[in-house]
């Protein structure tokens, strides 16, 4: 009998986790299809970048608010508000680059981007590896990363700013791992949360790839 239910209770358990998986990804691929439209429009009308402290306000208030009704029907609202936002912001910095030239640059950030979230994906996906154990790492990783951006800030070095940029994408790639982990294992039940997570890592890993390859290009 205690077997019947412990056998009853996994495959409940692993019908969530299936539920969790492909409404992430679901809302995933909906939600980078909303940027990049919202990021073509911004680059057809050459829409100005909204600046740095509209950007941050802009991302961390939206981020706030998903939190804050996560599990509300405003929830959805607010993730293509966040990722619309996003793509608007990325709009005219890929003008900047196809201005200068670099459209190759923008195509191998975006190849390099996807190469790194289906690998990593997949190899929490086929492995079933825990990986909370990056936990501390992460947090560690978050505090260096917030420290090399205000001294960025002020100091412009470029070497400061590549090894800025290789930062992100190590940072970006624990979280795909994590959330991806959290997931498999029954640690992440909110889709909304570990879309936002997955979102915001890869367009940090892309944002990072075009700064990487764009100063090697020039």
């Amino acid at each position: 009998m205690e077997t019947r239910r412990f056998e009853t209770a996994s495959a409940h358990q692993g019908i969530a986790i299936n539920k969790v998986l492909r409404n992430t990804y679901m809302l995933l691929a909906m939600t980078l299809t909303f940027a990049a439209v919202v990021a073509g429009t911004a680059m057809a009308f050459n829409l100005p970048h909204p600046g740095l402290i509209i950007t941050l306000v802009g991302f961390y208030g939206l981020l706030f608010a998903i939190h804050k009704k996560a599990n509300s029907a405003m929830a959805i609202p607010l993730v293509f508000a966040l990722t619309g936002f996003m793509g608007y912001t990325l709009g005219p910095i890929l003008n900047a680059y196809l201005g200068a030239g670099m459209g190759d640059v923008i195509a191998m950030a975006f190849g390099g981007t996807a190469l790194v979230f289906f690998g990593l994906s997949a190899y929490v996906l086929i492995t079933g590896k825990d990986m909370s154990f990056m936990g501390g790492m992460m947090q560690a990783g978050f505090w260096v990363i917030l420290a090399m951006f205000v001294a960025n800030i002020f100091l412009n070095i470029p070497a400061l700013s590549m090894a800025l940029s290789a930062v992100f994408i190590l940072f970006s790639s624990g979280a795909i791992l994590m959330q991806t982990s959290a997931i498999v294992h029954g640690g992440e039940r909110n889709y909304v949360l570990a879309t936002v997570t997955l979102f915001v890592s890869l367009y940090n890993i892309f944002l990072s790839l075009l700064s990487l390859l764009g100063m090697n290009n020039d």
